[in-house]
């Protein structure tokens, strides 16, 4: 079964200095049929103005992947960690039993473009913890490319959580395969350009739900496009 996610079905918020879309519920955004999908919590698509961002902040309990698509992303934690992280840059960053951060706009000129994705981890109170690292755009060109998994396998961050994320750039034309195993599910999000899936069309902001289903054929069209794919466990019923 698959169940699309229009782009313009997603909340959203503008502050001025900050551009929000959101997939699911998130901040003043709140859609009861929208409050996640399995363990996978957020989807922020965010464009934050030069030379502006984030003040220090907590979280708990959270799984935490930053996405940088354009621009600059300048990180601070209460951990000692930080840096700058541009395209082809990913952070993970473990909530735990609690960590604060701040986030900014690194540049004075040119406006941040991210995703940031929140995965709920299988425990809590977790240490905290934090990694970035650089998938340069050719490993992700016309295959997945592994970005975090439990076993931090393909050289990919650590989430403590049975999931994998996957990115991937598909040119006009070009076909990846990704095959669900028993009690899979997998969510996609749609970075930039057009891509179908099964047959299925999509654009940019566009989400992608996908239960039941065994095989994923994911085609680039017109100029082709970028995407998030999340491989995950299936979750019962909510008691």
């Amino acid at each position: 079964m698959l169940k699309k996610r229009a782009a313009e079905q997603r909340g959203q918020a503008s502050h001025g200095w900050l551009h929000s879309r959101f997939s699911f519920s998130f901040a003043d955004y709140f859609d009861p049929h929208q409050m996640g999908f399995h363990a996978l919590r957020v989807i922020n698509d965010d464009i934050i103005e030069p030379a502006t961002g984030f003040g220090t902040h907590g979280h708990r309990d959270m799984e935490i992947i930053t996405y940088v698509l354009d621009g600059a992303l300048e990180h601070k934690d209460s951990q000692g960690h930080g840096g700058v992280l541009r395209r082809d840059e990913v952070q993970r960053m473990s909530a735990g039993s609690g960590i604060r951060h701040s986030e900014f706009n690194a540049s004075k000129d040119e406006a941040l473009r991210l995703l940031q994705i929140w995965i709920h981890p299988e425990e809590r109170g977790l240490q905290p913890g934090y990694e970035d690292r650089k998938f340069p755009e050719e490993q992700k060109r016309g295959r997945l490319c592994l970005l975090a998994s439990r076993d931090e396998r393909e050289g990919s961050l650590k989430i403590h959580q049975d999931a994998s994320v996957f990115a991937c750039i598909l040119e006009s034309g070009e076909k990846v395969e990704h095959l669900l195993a028993e009690r899979r599910v997998a969510w996609l999000q749609i970075a930039r350009g057009h891509l179908a899936v099964n047959g299925m069309e999509l654009e940019e902001g566009d989400g992608l739900a996908v239960e039941r289903e065994e095989h994923l054929l994911i085609e680039g069209r017109k100029d082709g496009g970028e995407f998030l794919l999340f491989d995950l466990k299936e979750e019962g019923p909510k008691s």
